[in-house]
C-alpha cells in the first residue's frame, strides 16, 4: 500500500500524442475554469453573500486556489505524465493514497461534466420558454425520487455524447475547437467589463445602497468559499502533461497564466456588475443580462448568451478531456482494468474505449440525477487532491532520493564526489570543478538537520533522511484538521478552557513547521519550484482542510459511500494487479526500496540514490547490495 513508483527511462516517451503547445494548454485551463460560473455565480454571490465586496471574495478564493496551483505546477515539471494529482501522489506518497485521489478525481470530472451538460440544457430550455422540458415531461412523465431529477434530461445526455465525439477526433483537433470557443468567451467577458465600467455608477457602492460590505467580512469569507469552486479546473492543465510538447516548461507557465487571467476576469466582472446596478436588485439567475437591460444595453444580452454557451462548452470539454486521462493513468499502473488503457489500432492516439465509457457515464448521470445535490459532493475530492498534492511538495522537497529521474527530461542534478572521481578515471567528463562546496554539501545532506539546528538531533535525528519531515507533514495535517474541526463546532461565547485545544494544536502546527524548516532541502534545479517551502504549501493544506470541514454532513456521508466502493475495488482488484507488485520493469514500473517496506503515510527510501550509485561504482557490479556502500578511495583515506 505504501509502495511508490519511480520514473525510469525517457519520461517524454508515451503512446499518447505530444502535440499541445503552451498556448493550447493555457486556453484549456482557462476554458475549464471560465464556464457558466462567471455568468451565474457572480450574481448569486453578489446578491446573497457579499454585495459589492464580491470582488474581494474572488480575490481570496483566487489566492487559495493559486497556492494549490503552484504545487501542481512544480509537480508538472517533475512528472510529465497523465493522471494529474493521482500520478503525483503515486510518486511521492504511495499507491494507496494515489488510488484514493484518483478515485475521487474520477468522480469530480464525471459530476463536473454532467452538471455543465445540465446547465447547457437548462439554458437552452429557458431560451425556448420551457418548451424542451415540457415536451420531455409529456413523453416520459416526472420522476419522484429524492436524488433523481424531476424529469430525464435527454438533451443533457446528448450534449455529453456530442462532446465525447468531438474529443474522439483527436487531441489537436479538439484543442483547436476549445481554443476558438475560449477566445470567443474571453472577448464577450471583455465586452461585459467594458460596458460595466462605461455605465458605472459609483453611488451603487455608497451607504445609501448598503455600502461596499453590506454583509460584513463574514459575508466576504462565505462568498470566498463559494467562489473557490469557480477556480476548480486548473488541474486539467496537469492532466494534459503527457500530451504537451515541452511539459517541464508549458505546465508551470500555463498554470500561472491561466490562474492569473481567470482571477483577473472574475474580479473585474464582479466590480463591473455591482457598479452597473445596486447589489440588492441583481437577478441571481441571469445577473449579467438583467444588469445590461437595466442600463438599456439590450443588444449586449445576445453577446452574453453566446459567451455563456461557449463557456459551458469549453468547461464540458475540459472535464471530458481530463477524465479519460486519469482512468488511463490508473489503468496503465494496473489499479484499474487493463482495457481502459488499450491503444491498439488507434490512429488518433487516444484510448477510445476509455473515452466512450467516460462520456457515457457522465451522460447517464446528467440524464437521471439531480445535480444540485451532487455538485457539493464533487468538491470533497477536489479539496482532498489539493491537500495531498500540497503536502507531497513538502515531502519531495526534503527527500534525498527523489523517485523521479529528473535527468531523463533535462533537469540537471548534482553528482557526488565519488561520481566525479570515477568519471575522471574512466575518461568521462565530470562535473565542473568550480562547483561550490556548499551546493555539494546540500546535495549530500538533503533530508537531514542543518548544522545550526543540531540541537534537535534527540528529537528528529537517528532516522532515515526525510522520514522526520514526512512524519511532521502527517502530524501537521492531522493537527490542522483537528483545529479546523474544533473551531467549526466551538460555541460562540467560548471560555478560556474551551480555547485551550486551539493553543495546543497551534503550538503543534508551529513546531512541525519549525522542524521541517530545520532540515536541508533538495538543491535540485527544476524549471519551476514552489517558493517559500514549507510555508506556502502548508498554508494551502490549512485552507483546503478548512473548506472541507465546512462541507455538509450529508456530503461527507455520500463521500463515505463512494469511498467504500473504491476501497472494495482497490483491495479486490487493484492491489493484486498493480504493475509495481508484478515487478514489471520500465517507465513508472519499479518500486525500488520504497516499494516494500512499511514506512507509513510518508514512506521514504532508506538508501539514497547517490549512495546506491556510489556503491555500484565502487563494487563494479550490481550484485550483492549488502556490501558497504562506500568509494574505494574514500576507504583508503580513512585507513590510518
Amino acid at each position: 500500500m505504501n509502495r511508490r513508483k519511480p520514473l525510469h527511462g525517457d519520461c517524454l516517451d508515451t503512446p499518447l500524442n505530444r502535440c499541445l503547445t503552451t498556448f493550447d494548454i493555457t486556453l484549456l485551463g482557462v476554458g475549464h475554469m471560465v464556464g457558466a460560473g462567471i455568468y451565474v455565480l457572480t450574481g448569486t454571490v453578489a446578491r446573497h453573500m457579499a454585495g459589492p465586496a464580491t470582488a474581494l471574495s474572488f480575490l481570496f478564493a483566487g489566492i487559495t486556489s493559486t497556492l494549490a496551483a503552484l504545487c501542481y505546477a512544480e509537480f508538472g515539471t517533475r512528472i510529465p505524465r497523465a493522471g494529474s494529482a493521482y500520478a503525483y501522489t503515486y510518486v511521492s506518497i504511495g499507491e494507496f493514497w494515489a488510488f484514493i485521489i484518483g478515485w475521487n478525481i474520477v468522480l469530480e470530472y464525471m459530476i463536473g461534466a454532467a452538471s455543465v451538460a445540465r446547465a447547457w440544457s437548462g439554458y437552452l430550455d429557458e431560451m425556448f420558454d420551457g418548451a424542451i422540458s415540457n415536451a420531455t415531461i409529456s413523453v416520459t412523465g416526472e420522476m419522484h425520487e429524492t436524488l433523481l431529477s424531476r424529469y430525464p434530461d435527454v438533451l443533457a445526455f446528448l450534449i455529453c455524447i456530442v462532446a465525447s465525439l468531438i474529443l474522439a477526433v483527436g487531441v489537436k483537433t479538439s484543442a483547436y475547437i476549445n481554443n476558438g470557443l475560449t477566445i470567443l468567451n474571453l472577448l464577450v467577458i471583455t465586452l461585459v467589463i467594458f460596458l460595466g465600467f462605461y455605465y458605472a455608477d459609483i453611488t451603487n457602492w455608497s451607504q445609501k445602497n448598503g455600502g461596499f460590505m453590506p454583509y460584513g467580512f463574514s459575508g466576504v469569507l462565505a462568498g470566498a468559499a463559494t467562489c473557490f469552486y469557480a477556480f476548480v479546473g486548473f488541474d486539467s492543465i496537469s492532466a494534459s502533461s503527457e500530451e504537451a510538447k515541452d511539459p517541464s516548461r508549458s505546465i508551470p507557465i500555463a498554470t500561472i497564466l491561466s490562474m492569473g487571467m481567470v482571477a483577473f476576469g472574475y474580479i473585474l466582472v464582479a466590480i463591473a456588475l455591482t457598479l452597473m446596478v445596486p447589489y440588492n436588485t441583481i437577478n441571481p439567475d441571469a445577473a449579467l443580462p438583467a444588469a445590461l437591460g437595466a442600463v438599456h444595453a439590450d443588444w449586449a444580452k445576445y453577446a452574453v448568451a453566446v459567451g455563456a454557451v461557449c463557456g459551458m462548452t469549453t468547461t464540458l470539454l475540459g472535464s471530458l478531456f481530463s477524465l479519460p486521462r486519469c482512468l488511463y493513468a490508473m489503468s496503465v499502473d494496473g489499479l484499474l482494468f487493463g482495457f481502459l488503457s488499450d491503444m491498439s489500432n488507434n490512429k488518433s492516439q487516444i484510448p477510445i474505449s476509455n473515452l466512450v465509457i467516460s462520456g457515457f457515464s457522465s451522460a447517464l448521470i446528467a440524464l437521471l440525477f439531480d445535480l444540485e445535490k451532487l455538485v457539493e459532493f464533487m468538491s470533497i475530492g477536489t479539496l482532498l487532491a489539493y491537500t495531498i498534492v500540497s503536502a507531497a511538495v513538502i515531502i519531495l522537497r526534503y527527500r534525498p532520493a527523489p523517485t523521479v529521474d529528473e535527468k531523463s527530461f533535462g533537469v540537471p542534478q548534482l553528482d557526488s564526489p565519488c561520481d566525479r572521481e570515477d568519471s575522471s578515471a574512466t575518461g568521462t567528463p565530470g562535473t565542473d570543478g568550480g562547483s561550490s562546496s556548499s551546493e555539494m554539501f546540500e546535495a549530500l545532506t538533503v533530508g537531514r538537520l542543518r548544522p545550526q539546528y543540531a540541537w534537535l538531533e534527540p528529537l528528529a535525528g537517528g532516522r532515515a533522511p526525510g522520514s522526520a519531515v514526512s512524519g511532521c507533514v502527517y502530524v501537521f495535517t492531522a493537527a490542522a484538521a483537528a483545529l479546523c474541526v474544533h473551531n467549526h463546532f466551538l460555541a460562540e461565547p467560548a471560555g478560556l478552557w474551551a480555547l485551550l485545544p486551539d493553543f495546543i494544536l497551534s503550538f503543534i502546527i508551529i513546531a512541525c513547521l519549525f522542524v521541517i524548516w530545520a532540515h536541508q532541502q533538495s538543491p535540485a534545479r527544476l524549471p519551476f519550484r514552489v517558493p517559500w517551502v514549507p510555508l506556502l504549501p502548508a498554508a494551502s493544506v490549512m485552507l483546503n482542510v478548512e473548506l472541507m470541514v465546512n462541507l455538509k454532513a450529508l456530503t461527507w456521508a455520500r463521500f463515505a459511500i463512494w469511498m467504500t466502493i473504491g476501497l472494495l475495488l482497490y483491495f479486490l482488484y487493484g492491489i493484486h494487479h498493480s504493475k509495481l507488485g508484478e515487478g514489471v520493469t520500465g517507465l513508472l514500473s519499479r518500486s525500488g526500496s520504497g516499494g516494500g517496506h512499511g514506512g507509513g503515510w510518508g514512506a521514504v527510501d532508506k538508501t539514497s540514490a547517490i549512495a546506491r550509485r556510489v556503491g555500484r561504482l565502487a563494487r563494479g557490479s550490481k550484485g550483492d547490495d549488502r556490501r558497504p556502500i562506500i568509494c574505494d578511495d574514500e576507504l583508503a583515506r580513512r585507513e590510518p
